[in-house]
């Protein structure tokens, strides 16, 4: 009788932190704004073209890619102004990497940095900017740079065995901006990140489709970076790495709320390892994963540090993952000075359909790994990794192999 009675008065109190770990904007699905203009596409380099468009565009309104494949260099998207790809339509990243240089000359090549290129869609103090439209965008790592025997792909393979970085351009990258929207859109094969934000106060994602292959390294899906108040729902995720990163390397990231999402093959639904200004109340509910390395990974070490705290994951199924749960302290072995925390972390309602490896791993007894669970089922079989963990409630071992997943995480 007493573990029922704990089990409820835990579940009354999993809920009341809901009010606080989430994205504190009342989020609702995004309208497409109206059109100022209407373009179609050329066959050639419409950078100018498109660009042009963007800048002379009244606010509020969107320039409407209408129709055919538009090939353009490096955007940017002024606040206020939106970009509107319909559907059948795609724009296609140009791999010429003179376009996307910084003035360094370094763009395409390899080196011990890697920040050597700027993204192909840029939004900077921007202000109720977005991208819409059910159209694609394709970042084309997959074909090879011009003037070079090499995708862009392959020149990351290429850093990895050297030992260094690429310089290579993320798909999206959004810099100290307010109430940022992407909607419906699909996004193909970035070079790097496909999405990144720095520094911003509300940011949607709301129905994109984001695939890479599977070998394809360093392409995170969507990564709030320093940012608050980010809602990131119904989307479809696939890439090579994580499909959300939560990274804290210049401010905070908190608030931020992760709903009714589908993880595949990947690195699976990430915080960290740049947590050195601390990420706190994150909502992770809805949540399908498969077919990936990780499941839920938090990842920080003693060179990051940062404090990671008031998570709640709730409403997830997992199955043929490697690592259902990750909980990382000592992440790639870094050292330094820096202590992570990792504490009020609630898992609830979860199911992991097949055997894998939990791995909780903190640094000491004096600073453990803190995490709560309520209603969380798993295989016989799996197995444990597990030190200085401090672990309220329990995992039960009966998933059977008729269990499925429901759409959008519900069990």
């Amino acid at each position: 009788m007493r573990q029922s009675t704990s089990l409820c008065l835990f579940a009354v109190l999993a809920l009341a932190h809901v009010g606080t770990a989430r994205d504190l904007r009342d989020v609702t699905e995004p309208k497409t704004p109206q059109s100022c203009t209407t373009l179609r596409a050329t066959g050639g380099d419409d950078t100018e073209v498109i660009q042009k468009a963007l800048d002379s565009c009244t606010k509020g309104q969107a320039v409407q890619l209408s129709h055919g494949t538009f090939y353009s260099g490096p955007l940017t998207i002024p606040s206020g102004v939106n970009l509107l790809v319909d559907s059948g339509v795609t724009l296609k990243a140009l791999t010429n990497p003179a376009l996307y240089d910084l003035g360094a000359n370094t763009c395409g090549t390899l080196d011990e940095y890697g920040v050597g290129c700027k993204a192909f869609i840029t939004m900077h103090g921007a202000r109720s900017s977005g991208i819409y439209g059910k159209g694609t965008i394709d970042g084309q790592a997959n074909v090879r740079m011009t003037g070079k025997n090499q995708t862009w792909w392959q020149l990351s393979n290429a850093a990895l065995a050297a030992k260094n970085y690429q310089n290579v351009p993320r798909l999206m990258q959004i810099n100290n901006s307010l109430d940022i929207t992407l909607y419906q859109l699909t996004l193909l094969n970035s070079p790097f990140y496909f999405v990144a934000t720095s520094e911003t106060n509300g940011f949607t994602v709301w129905g994109l489709n984001i695939h890479a292959p599977a070998s394809a390294r360093n392409t995170d899906g969507v990564d709030p970076i320093g940012s608050q108040n980010v809602t990131i729902a119904y989307c479809n995720i696939s890439t090579g790495d994580d499909a959300v990163a939560i990274k804290a390397m210049t401010a905070p990231s908190r608030h931020i709320s992760l709903l009714n999402n589908h993880f595949g093959h990947g690195n699976g639904m990430s915080i960290g390892s740049e947590v050195n200004y601390g990420a706190s109340d994150v909502l992770v509910s809805g949540l399908t994963q498969h077919d990936s390395k990780n499941g839920v990974h938090i990842k920080s070490n003693t060179f990051r540090g940062g404090h990671v705290e008031n998570i709640i994951y709730d409403n997830i199924c997992m199955y043929n993952i490697d690592s259902p749960f990750r909980l990382d302290m000592e992440y790639m072995d870094l050292h330094g000075n820096r202590t992570p925390e990792f504490r009020n972390i609630t898992f609830s309602n979860i199911k992991v359909l097949t055997r894998g490896r939990i791995i909780i791993h903190g640094i000491s007894n004096a600073n453990p790994v803190e995490i709560k669970l309520n209603n969380v089922h798993i295989t016989k079989g799996t197995a444990f990794f597990e030190h200085f963990a401090n672990i309220t409630g329990t995992w039960v071992e009966d998933v059977s192999s008729s269990t499925r997943c429901g759409k959008y995480g519900n069990l």
